[in-house]
This record gives structure tokens, sequence and C-alpha cells, in this order.
């Protein structure tokens, strides 16, 4: 499909926020329809942001709807499911959400959709592979955010100790988006010159830190996290239907392994187009197995 039209499920904080998002950046989405178990306030939600379109950068058409729309959508993002509290674990948070999950899948699906699922709620990575799971569809049509917002936070940090533009940092986040995630600081740089020569361990170990609990700072002040995370799927959204092949630490099914969990993927209008085969160094694959095998354990405790 080519309506560059997209459905978010859930207009929480979350999911009003990726629709502010879009239409304050020039987006290559045409069209969003907003929906939520509260059908006024998807509706609420819808107003508001049509309000700012005279004076936005793109003009994208919003309006409210319910799961049979998603039959033409291109993407649906997912975004609805009980919120992470002060205190509480992404993996708690799982029971809750599968539940809530299969009924929004299996209604998406039956109204004839065959497009791409983008799946932001926590825990992340275990509803990407459940949602694989329950609409049947490729592994590579399965998205999860991953952890490109994690990367985003890494290379701010980085900047911050270096004084340069985050963009110029080249830094990963992979893993699980959330406890056991770890940095790739055998193959961050700055302009081809590596940071573990700019960064002592000590400097490294607070980033690192600084990076994989920062959510629960944020949970902890203001109650959740939206602002970052809205952006980072804006990018993603763009970087599919713009076909633009970029490499993002998106949650994807590792045939390997059995799940899915944030690693640099080639991202283009066909969702995954590949997993990249990077050589990290031995203490980092010890840590990303470990990461893999929380997950494969979060994957087996659920009973359906």
């Amino acid at each position: 499909m080519d309506n560059n039209k997209i459905m978010i499920v859930g207009t929480g904080n979350v999911g009003a926020s990726i629709a502010f998002a879009l239409i304050n950046q020039r987006t290559a989405v045409n069209e969003v329809i907003l929906t939520d178990i509260i059908a006024k306030d998807a509706e609420g939600e819808a107003m508001d942001l049509r309000d700012a379109l005279a004076v936005a950068p793109s003009y994208v058409k919003i309006k409210n709807g319910t799961y049979k729309d998603a039959k033409d959508c291109d993407i649906v993002v997912i975004t609805a499911g009980a919120a992470q509290k002060p205190g509480e674990t992404r993996l708690e948070l799982l029971k809750k959400n599968v539940n809530i999950l299969k009924g929004m899948v299996e209604q998406i699906m039956a109204s004839g959709f065959n497009g791409i699922f983008l799946v932001v709620t926590n825990p992340m990575d275990v509803l990407t592979y459940y949602t694989m799971k329950f609409s049947g569809l490729p592994a590579e049509r399965v998205i999860g955010s991953g952890t490109v917002l994690d990367s985003a936070r890494l290379r701010s940090r980085i900047a911050d100790y270096l004084n340069v533009n985050p963009k110029s940092v080249h830094a990963l986040q992979i893993g699980e988006h959330g406890d056991t995630e770890l940095t790739l600081w055998s193959l961050a740089d700055i302009g081809g010159q590596k940071i573990t020569d700019l960064l002592n361990d000590d400097m490294r170990k607070n980033i690192s830190e600084f990076v994989r609990n920062e959510a629960y700072d944020i949970i902890d002040k203001k109650g959740a996290t939206y602002y970052g995370i809205a952006t980072c799927v804006a990018q993603i959204l763009n970087c599919i239907l713009n076909d633009e092949m970029r490499v993002l630490a998106v949650s994807s099914y590792d045939h390997f392994s059995g799940t899915s969990f944030g690693f640099p993927s080639v991202v283009g209008k066909q969702g995954i187009i590949r997993r990249l085969d990077l050589k990290i160094s031995e203490s980092e694959g010890i840590a990303l197995q470990k990461s893999i095998n929380t997950l494969k354990k979060a994957i087996s405790s659920v009973k359906l």
C-alpha cells in the first residue's frame, strides 16, 4: 500500500505525542487515524490536533476511528496498554498487556489489515514478539520501537561529556528496552575516533547507568515519558514510508534466539530489510545473551 496512512492505537500521552510530533515536522504521513478504548478521548485529541494544521509545517489529515479503519493503513502503531507505574519494571507490565494486545491485534487483522505493525507499548520487546504471533504477519513486518530512544539518550549523554553535537555521535544501546540493555562501547565513535579513547571506564559506566535508568527517573518526577519516544517513533514512521533504508536499533525478530530485541537493522518500506551482523566484544556478547535470556524467560512466562 502507498496511502501513507497510519493508525495510532491508544491516545494517551504517548499516542497523542506521536501525532503531535508528526504534524510539527516535515513528514511522509498523509493521514492519521486515532483510536482508543475511550472513543471520546480519541475524538478530542483529533479535534485538538486539527486546530494546529493551519500553522503546522505539514498538512496531515487527522481523524478518530475504529479498528475497522485499519484496513487500508500502511502502518498501525500500538501505544495502548496499562501504563508503567513508578517503581514498576517494564516486564512487570507483561501479563496485563499481553491480554490487551491479543484483543487489539485480532480485531485489527479482522479488518483486512496487511501492513506493518510498530509496537511501542511496554514491555515492548515481548509485545513485539506476541504481535507477530497473534497477527500471523511475516517477522519483517512487525517492528518494535526497540532501543532507538535509548540510543538517542546515549548519544546525547556522550555529546554532553565531549561537547559535540549528538548527531555526530555514533553509538548504540541494544538488547531489551529495559533493565538488561547494554551499550556497544566497542563500536562507538565520533567521526571515526573511538569513544573508548576519549572517555575512561568510570565515565562510560556512569553514562550506561544513566541511559538505562533515565526512564525511571523521569517517571518518578513527572509520571510518564512521552516526548522522547514520540519523536523517535515519528523518525521510524518516516523511515518506513520514505523507504529510507536507515540503520535503526529497532526491536525485530531474531530467528537464532527466537526473541525480539533492539538491534541495528536496515529499515525501509518493507519493514525490516535485514539485521546487521556486528562484531562485538566478548563481554558485550555475554551481556547481550543475558538480555536475550531475560526476554526468553518473559516470553515463556506468558500463559495464553
